[in-house]
């Protein structure tokens, strides 16, 4: 699976897990693509950090072609962006206000979801998705209050960063938050981390699971629950 093509799969993947009349914030970088898999019926509203409830797809080329079938893709404009300063789409209804209200939201828990991207998790559940200023990324944002004021912390992440893996027995990167990760999306699979370990989930069957072992430096657990995706996560991607 070629990267753009694990981009938009784990978007779909993670979007399928999102439950009628949450609230799901989404990060810089890969989480941003889920609101294009999210849809009208799915009853879910998309919360960016920066001030805006209501979100709606980021490629513009997919909102033109939805347009007047999805009413909740009302409005396009070019001043309307998500956290990660890539033009979005605003579904009707949509709501604007300051960063003091929106870390207001989080902070007082009541943010459902929210979906990051991250350099490290490891099988305690923490999680490791910023560098110092001047290095690989300037800074944690508003992952730290979002790592403990979300309900639940999706990883929305590549299984590897080139030959190394990301899924680690101990984060060596400096720490978001600790025991804060519910679950890891990956081009490879799902997996929970529970306090046995990380569990898979459910597992991509174009990978075995010998091979999604080899690209993790964790333990997996794997049971007898454990599935594949199943085949409509891939479709139309």
């Amino acid at each position: 699976m070629d990267k753009e093509l694990a981009a938009k799969f784990i978007a779909k993947r993670i979007a399928g897990d999102l439950k009628p009349g949450y609230l799901v914030n989404l990060g810089v970088g890969l989480p941003t693509a889920v609101s294009d898999y999210v849809t009208e019926d799915m009853d879910v509203l998309m919360h960016g950090e920066n001030g805006v409830i209501g979100l709606g797809k980021t490629a513009f080329d997919v909102i033109k072609k939805t347009e007047g079938k999805d009413k909740k893709l009302a409005v396009q404009d070019d001043l309307v962006i998500n956290a990660g300063a890539t033009k979005a789409g605003i579904s009707k209804g949509a709501s604007f206000f300051d960063s003091a209200t929106s870390f207001g939201l989080i902070r007082g828990g009541h943010v459902d979801v929210t979906v990051l991207g991250t350099m490290e998790v490891d099988e305690e559940g923490n999680i490791a998705n910023y560098m110092i200023p001047g290095k690989r990324v300037n800074g944690m944002g508003g992952a730290m209050d979002l790592c403990t004021g979300a309900k639940k912390v999706f990883v929305a992440t590549y299984h590897t960063a080139g030959n190394s893996p990301k899924i680690l027995k101990k984060c060596v990167l400096p720490l978001t938050a600790k025991n804060a990760v519910d679950s890891i999306y990956t081009e490879m699979g799902v997996f929970d981390v529970t306090e046995q370990g990380i569990r898979v989930r459910e597992y991509n069957p174009e990978y075995t699971l010998e091979e999604i072992q080899a690209a993790t430096e964790a333990k997996l657990i794997i049971d007898e629950h454990v599935t594949t995706t199943p085949a409509h996560y891939f479709e139309n991607l």
